[in-house]
């Protein structure tokens, strides 16, 4: 019994702690994001930016290719870069879908 008496002074103490700390002015809270209207967006909401970015890096680095290819532009470098990229942002896509296949796989397979 004297242990629980200890933890709930020993909380009581930290609380207090912190209360005076924010009395000081040490601790600032700031306000709740969700009680100024602020909503943080839906997954499905940030998938489809997350495709829609990764689909203008692939539009981006093909007009490259195709103004190199047509010798509008020399800038080889700029287009391996663009072209590196897009590659890279794609399949980083596809390993986090691989990743949700896998969750969602292993979700179903769990016994009630």
């Amino acid at each position: 019994m004297s242990n629980a008496i200890s933890i709930s002074a020993d909380s009581m103490m930290q609380q207090l702690s912190i209360h005076s700390e924010m009395a000081k002015g040490a601790i600032k809270i700031s306000p709740n994001p969700a009680d100024s209207g602020f909503e943080a967006p839906s997954f499905t909401d940030l998938m489809q930016n997350k495709v829609s970015a990764i689909n203008a890096d692939q539009n981006a680095s093909s007009a490259l290719m195709r103004a190199v290819d047509s010798g509008a532009s020399d800038d080889l470098v700029g287009v391996m870069v663009a072209s590196q990229k897009a590659s890279l942002s794609f399949s980083t896509m596809i390993q986090i879908r691989n990743r949700l296949v896998q969750a969602f796989d292993d979700v179903m397979k769990m016994p009630i």
